[in-house]
């Protein structure tokens, strides 16, 4: 295989803006509730008497994803008619619409529920990597758009010797199965 690509997320910059959001179904054309990239707030906290009074551990943070062209995807692996596939040159995994019979067996298999339907094709459909702005010297659509530089992108054997191997943090799944090339720096609340 050529060289895995991959995501590093600097969870503890995002704002929860959701400008990669709208550039990416701005970019795809995404009509609806249909995205490529999603931003999930956690929040919590609680407020306790204390003398006149209070105390709290109130916090919010976010996290933007998109599908992380994991090394085993599960997406590829239960996929009945061979139709999510997994480019050899760069690992991006995409949707081959002409064998896709529209079954929602990689989204129900993918951990991070990065497949979505499309409803007016009957098919499914995902990240791509935004492959043709990476093509032609660009970056990914989501990349481009973060106004606080919390999302990069590039060969994940390049980012996690700068950034380290951590993807594991606290509202994603394990990573043990499915490995995804992405990284993240998380907030401090998001540690394990």
């Amino acid at each position: 295989m050529g060289t895995q690509l991959g995501f590093y997320i600097d969870q503890s910059r995002c704002s929860g803006c959701k400008a990669c959001v709208m550039a990416c179904k701005d970019k795809n054309n995404l009509e609806g509730s249909r995205m490529y990239r999603h931003v999930t707030e956690f929040c919590g906290g609680s407020f306790a008497p204390s003398g006149n009074g209070y105390t709290q551990n109130v916090f919010a943070y976010w996290l933007s994803m998109s599908c992380n062209h994991c090394e085993n995807p599960a997406c590829v692996k239960n996929c009945p008619t061979g139709a999510m596939q997994k480019r050899s040159e760069d690992g991006v995994v995409y949707v081959d619409t002409e064998l896709c019979a529209g079954c929602k067996y990689c989204l129900w298999n993918c951990p991070y529920g990065a497949p979505q339907y499309n409803e007016k094709e009957g098919k499914m459909s995902k990240c791509d990597f935004c492959i043709d702005l990476i093509a032609e010297g660009g970056d990914p659509a989501c990349v481009a758009a973060c106004p606080y530089d919390a999302i990069e992108y590039g060969p994940i054997d390049e980012l996690r010797e700068k950034y380290g191997k951590l993807a594991d943090i606290k509202g994603l799944p394990s990573s043990t199965i499915t490995k995804p090339d992405v990284i993240i720096k998380p907030h401090q609340g998001a540690q394990k």
